[in-house]
């Protein structure tokens, strides 16, 4: 894998090229790929911190930060996408613990809950994430609530 260059910053604190990469990769993943048409910019952006992890200078992979009381009263992460020509290498996993570890750095170890596609379940479970709800469906994909607890590791 190659080395992956870490930024997390506010959303006031974006270039309009960071923003730019950012609801590219969003759509070219979430609207193209996954065949789903929904608001992508959907007013919880300018409130979170993006956490993006560049290779070789090219957006490969994001996650949201949010802040507690935006999606749920605890802290979240959301917004999970890694570039197709990224996967399976471990991208998706070093994502994953560096958006806990911002989420920890920015609001302190506290419980952090997710809306995760139902088909990453085994995915978030090994970054502790249990399920605490019923499945569901947003813009037609099956989804659950997941809480991962201030104890993890």
């Amino acid at each position: 894998m190659n080395p992956i260059s870490w930024t997390c910053k506010h959303f006031g604190e974006l270039s309009v090229y960071e923003l730019y990469d950012i609801l590219k990769l969003r759509n070219e993943v979430f609207v193209v790929e996954q065949d789903c048409v929904f608001q992508d910019a959907d007013e919880k952006d300018r409130y979170c911190y993006h956490l993006m992890g560049f290779i070789k200078h090219e957006l490969a992979t994001y996650a949201r930060i949010v802040p507690s009381g935006v999606s749920y009263p605890h802290p979240s992460i959301g917004r999970v996408v890694t570039k197709r020509t990224y996967r399976k290498n471990g991208v998706g996993k070093a994502l994953m613990d560096k958006a806990i570890e911002e989420c920890e750095r920015l609001f302190g170890r506290q419980l952090i809950k997710i809306g995760a596609q139902l088909y990453l379940e085994r995915f978030y479970q090994s970054f502790g994430f249990q399920q605490c709800g019923d499945q569901y469906l947003e813009d037609g994909i099956p989804h659950i609530e997941m809480t991962r607890s201030a104890e993890q590791e």
